[in-house]
C-alpha cells in the first residue's frame, strides 16, 4: 500500500520497489488488498495485457497512517 500512495503502479513497478518479495507472495498480497477493498486492480484489454493497481478511497483513507509508519520506521529502524 505504501508504494501505491504515490499513485497508480503496474505490477512490475511494485515488484521493483519491494525487491525482497517473491512474485507469488506479491500477487497473493495484492489479491488480499483488493478483496479487502483497499486497492483497485484495473485490467486493460491490450496486447500485451496491462494491469494497474491504485488505492481505493478506503485505501487512501489510510495514507496518513502509512506516512506515520514511514516516519516511525525511518526514526527507529533505519537508523539502527
Amino acid at each position: 500500500m505504501y508504494t501505491l500512495t504515490a499513485g497508480t503502479k503496474r505490477f512490475g513497478e511494485i515488484a521493483v520497489r519491494i525487491p525482497d518479495i517473491s512474485r507469488k507472495v506479491l500477487t497473493e498480497q495484492l489479491k488480499e488488498l483488493e478483496a479487502d477493498g483497499l486497492i483497485l486492480r484495473e485490467q486493460f484489454k491490450e496486447i500485451p495485457p496491462r494491469v494497474e493497481y491504485s488505492l481505493t478511497d478506503l485505501g487512501k483513507s489510510l495514507s496518513s497512517v502509512i506516512r506515520e509508519l514511514e516516519i516511525w520506521g525511518t526514526e527507529n529502524v533505519l537508523s539502527n
